[in-house]
């Protein structure tokens, strides 16, 4: 995009000429609390002007003050948290911890997955026979959201873990059902499988609820966390249950856990739980749907919450480059057909009835030639 932002704000962006563009897709879903919000400004402005380890509100270390609020804004708080800087790095730590701790090497993915984009992670794939590495170690199979692939995999007696993103951002805004999450879970228990809920993009309050696969009401063994977890700061984190037991040189890092992308994450939890961002985003989910159910030309509105898909019955790249060089508005797209909505889970009624407006306007153009 011939767009060079210099300058941001909530969900505005100006660029080096000082046009004003209207963000809806905030960076892949990082921008969770909107571009520099004064509260998170100020934050990561004390930590850097600290000393010490400590966090600046009260006398602990500033990891364990994030890993104490993450649990309890979460509903998370029996498990451990390990801090990384990336979901890559997030989604193959996870990988390794359920290798080790069934011994195994196998990991089921799901068709049109994406877990990162190193060559330790699965990346996307529409091939159904395909079988790769994920590491030296590993091999993965992916499957259709079907529970017989799954157990069918699972019966060849070598599968670690299954992962999953319980909406598949890159694979289109795709939800497996509640049902199917709901038995994915329990063929994992009985089957000693650990179940590996990829958070990266569609978690930390996205979805209308923390987690996006707590609307599924299930708990997960693993669940992995980067994004939107520090508002633009690096970070990653893996939430590790009870059953995992530590041990010396399980897992390791450099730069995770550091204090500025601590005070940056827990700045982003204030935020979210101060001006009740995730009940924001359920309420703008709502609202998109609603709005545009009603048009002509698309054939569907899917997602949670402030991650909203919008497939046409046409491809939309010309639609895509409308909306921003027309409408100085920044969305996203999955595939050739899918618009992707990744809003800072700030944004108001407001800003989508611009892009509300945008979109009517050039869909009518499509229909008149």
């Amino acid at each position: 995009m011939n767009v060079t932002p210099v300058k941001a704000k909530d969900c505005i962006l100006w660029d080096e000429n000082g046009k004003e563009y209207l963000d809806l897709y905030g960076g892949h879903a990082v921008i969770s609390i909107g571009h520099s919000h004064p509260y998170y400004v100020e934050k990561l402005t004390e930590q850097i002007n600290s000393i010490g380890f400590y966090s600046n509100s009260v006398n602990i270390p500033i990891q364990q003050e994030l890993a104490e609020k993450l649990g309890k804004v979460s509903s998370y708080d029996d498990y451990t948290l390990f801090l990384i800087n990336s979901g890559a790095e997030a989604n193959e730590n996870a990988v390794k911890l359920a290798s080790f701790h069934t011994g195994k090497d196998r990991v089921i993915a799901f068709h049109g997955a994406f877990h990162g984009r190193t060559s330790g992670t699965v990346a996307l794939t529409d091939n159904p026979k395909i079988i790769a590495p994920f590491n030296a170690h590993h091999k993965v199979s992916f499957v259709d959201y079907n529970i017989d692939e799954v157990k069918e995999v699972i019966a060849g007696g070598d599968v670690a873990a299954v992962i999953y993103e319980p909406i598949a951002g890159v694979g289109g805004i795709v939800l497996p059902s509640d049902e199917f999450v709901q038995e994915l879970r329990k063929v994992c228990t009985e089957n000693g499988v650990v179940l590996i809920a990829d958070e990266i993009q569609c978690g930390y309050g996205r979805s209308g609820k923390f987690f996006a696969h707590q609307h599924s009401g299930i708990k997960a063994d693993l669940i992995t966390m980067a994004k939107g977890m520090g508002n633009g700061f690096p970070i990653g984190g893996v939430l590790i249950s009870p059953e995992f037991k530590a041990s010396y040189g399980l897992l390791g890092t450099t730069f995770g856990g550091n204090h500025l992308a601590c005070a940056a994450a827990v700045a982003v939890l204030d935020v979210i739980e101060k001006e009740n961002l995730i009940e924001n985003a359920k309420e703008i989910g709502e609202y998109v749907g609603i709005q545009l159910n009603k048009f002509p030309k698309i054939k569907e509105v899917r997602g949670r919450g402030s991650m909203i898909g919008i497939e046409f019955d046409f491809p939309i790249g010309e639609l895509k480059n409308n909306l921003l060089t027309k409408h100085n508005i920044f969305v996203g797209y999955a595939g050739t057909n899918v618009i992707r909505l990744l809003p800072p889970l700030t944004v108001t009624k407001q800003y989508v009835d611009k892009f509300i407006s945008a979109l009517e306007t050039e869909i009518n153009i499509i229909i008149n030639g």
